[in-house]
């Protein structure tokens, strides 16, 4: 594991690109790129125009550690080179962003209200040479459709025994179990979720450590709690099929929760577009998603307000300029929170304290 990785993973600011289209997605992507099936004629083809895309994202200037922090790739994406370097290297040599691979093979038919995992044939294998591209993490995705408790037990026993087989591997599992937006005991199915998470994370060996990515909860901060265990390394945010726009304000309500989006990092980018088009539109989908993900995660680390009152004041000021700049709602609305927060919470007992001393004084 390489640990400048980890460490950026733990604390950096920014959120997760979501690059992994594979399979049947893959024509799709290039169609909403403005690439028709008629351009390719075999599945080579198709996968080296999906790596030009990838590419020509990957190395515009609005793609880069400021705002990003790790990239998750398909198994062929990690396979190919950008100018020379392998796309793990080219990420973290010249980005400084963290590369993970996606390793599952898709979902099984629904059972029990939930969509387990595919068989992996050959995880081994694919592990070790995800390793020797200098691969950071893995990520496979379940989907629940119902609250049933058997069906979600089955997913995240199959979600944390893979993790095991990842984690001895030399990477950092990210365990994505996705609960529908639209189940209609969303909410339940999330508590069954975490109380799993809970029992097999107790039971994990200490050297393990793990991620998870998970549909934004249905209440506010429902997580919070698995980010103070040992053994996670991040909590990220899936949009699960919410419009951008909700989505982030979803995101900003979650202390700690950044973001790993995919299709709307995307949109509107076509390959008939010129560099500075391309670049600009993709420099704003870009911050429409670092926004919420630093914003919470100022929040998550001034959370102990008594010891970092500095930092705390700090966030406040960040989130006013953001607000100013970007003139939008939730920045607003949280900077009037913070700042309503310190002056309850810092300088009023301040203030006690100067009057109490003054008091003694005279």
């Amino acid at each position: 594991m390489n640990l400048q990785q980890l460490e950026r993973m733990q604390n950096g600011q920014g959120f997760i690109a979501a690059l992994d289209q594979s399979g049947g997605s893959t024509p799709k992507a290039l169609l909403q790129y403005g690439v028709p099936e008629n351009r390719y004629s075999n599945e080579e083809e198709m996968y080296a125009l999906v790596h030009e895309m990838r590419t020509r994202i990957i190395k515009s200037p609005a793609f880069d550690s400021r705002h990003i922090l790790g990239a998750i790739l398909f198994e062929n994406t990690m396979d190919r080179t950008i100018d020379g370097l392998r796309t793990a290297d080219f990420l973290w040599e010249k980005k400084g962003i963290v590369p993970f691979l996606k390793v599952d093979k898709g979902l099984a038919d629904l059972e029990d209200g939930v969509q387990a995992l595919k068989p992996i044939p050959g995880l081994d294998d694919l592990l070790q040479r995800a390793v020797e591209r200098h691969i950071f993490g893995t990520k496979m995705r379940s989907l629940i459709k119902e609250a049933n408790a058997a069906g979600i037990r089955k997913v995240v026993d199959q979600q944390f025994a893979l993790a095991k087989q990842i984690a001895q591997a030399g990477l950092v599992p990210i365990i994505e179990p996705e609960v529908d937006i639209n189940s209609p005991d969303k909410a339940q199915s999330e508590k069954i979720l975490k109380e799993e998470f809970v029992r097999h994370l107790a039971a994990l060996d200490s050297s393990v450590k793990v991620m998870f990515k998970l549909t934004i909860p249905t209440e506010d901060n429902f997580y919070r709690d698995l980010m103070n265990d040992p053994h996670v390394v991040r909590v990220v945010a899936l949009s699960g099929g919410y419009s951008q726009e909700e989505a982030n304000e979803k995101l900003a309500r979650n202390h700690g929760l950044i973001a790993s989006f995919s299709r709307a990092l995307s949109e509107g980018l076509s390959a008939g577009q010129s560099d500075d088009e391309f670049n600009g539109l993709l420099s704003r989908s870009v911050q429409d998603f670092a926004g919420p993900s630093s914003m919470c995660e100022s929040l998550w680390k001034a959370n102990n307000l008594s010891t970092k009152p500095a930092y705390y004041l700090a966030s406040c000021i960040a989130l006013f300029i953001a607000s100013s700049n970007w003139r939008n709602a939730v920045f607003t609305s949280t900077f009037l929170y913070m700042m309503s927060a310190y002056v309850l919470f810092i300088i009023v007992p301040a203030g006690i304290c100067v009057i109490g001393v003054i008091g003694n004084v005279y």
